[in-house]
């Protein structure tokens, strides 16, 4: 994705042989250091050329809330306009926003991938039409977890817009580093030491401390003694 915040189209056409979900879920995750968060900096749209225009970048901008910063055609296509700088609640309906707010939230806090199975409210030339959608977290340039890479998988026709949605089935998966990345995030990481200190800090338990051993003189008055 370039770093202008616009409406992106793949320029390929919709290849709906490829899921979209799957191969943004296969890009994000071979961005991951043994377990961390990709930087926003290291998305680069050829590795998603074929689902550019479902995939969108979010950016939390309020505990709950999160605004689109880019979105692909899909997203525009299924509000009827042009969603840079909309809040991404504005594709649901009321009654699905708090659940998504909190959602959204554990995205960012813990944190955490979105899945969503969503079902789109039918009516007069809204024909029946569900998705699929993902929320998989990002770092900014601070080395904050403010940022999210998304993809929505449309299933039906679009029909009149704005079309909104109610969650039909929300799962929320905590990340957790792997064995490997019990070493100090210095040994184990690329990224510069002041992104890594905000990893561990924000996403991850606090490194073990350095044992220090006793003095003699410590040591010496820590024995048990049998007092007659």
């Amino acid at each position: 994705m370039t770093e202008r915040d616009e409406t992106v189209s793949s320029g390929l056409g919709a290849d709906r042989r490829v899921d979209p979900l799957a191969q943004v879920r296969a890009y994000w995750e071979g961005l991951r250091d043994e377990g961390g968060i990709p930087l926003r900096a290291q998305i680069n749209p050829r590795g998603l050329e074929a689902a550019l225009s479902s995939t969108f970048l979010i950016e939390r901008v309020a505990p709950g809330i999160a605004r689109f910063r880019i979105a692909g055609m899909d997203i525009a296509d299924v509000m009827g306009m042009e969603v840079r700088g909309l809040p991404i609640s504005a594709m649901f309906t009321p009654t699905a926003r708090p659940a998504l707010a909190k959602s959204l939230e554990q995205v960012f806090a813990e944190p955490a991938t979105l899945a969503l199975d969503l079902i789109a409210l039918a009516g007069l030339g809204r024909p029946a039409m569900t998705a699929r959608l993902i929320v998989l977290p990002l770092l900014d340039d601070a080395g904050q977890s403010t940022l999210a890479l998304g993809c929505i998988a449309l299933t039906g026709d679009i029909g009149r817009s704005p079309r909104r949605f109610d969650i039909g089935r929300a799962s929320v998966t905590a990340l957790v580093r792997t064995d490997r990345s019990r070493d100090t995030p210095a040994q184990r990481s690329e990224f510069p030491p002041q992104i890594v200190a905000g990893v561990a800090q924000h996403a991850f338990a606090e490194p073990p401390k350095p044992f220090d051993a006793p003095s003699r003189e410590t040591a010496a008055k820590s024995y048990l003694r049998v007092v007659k």
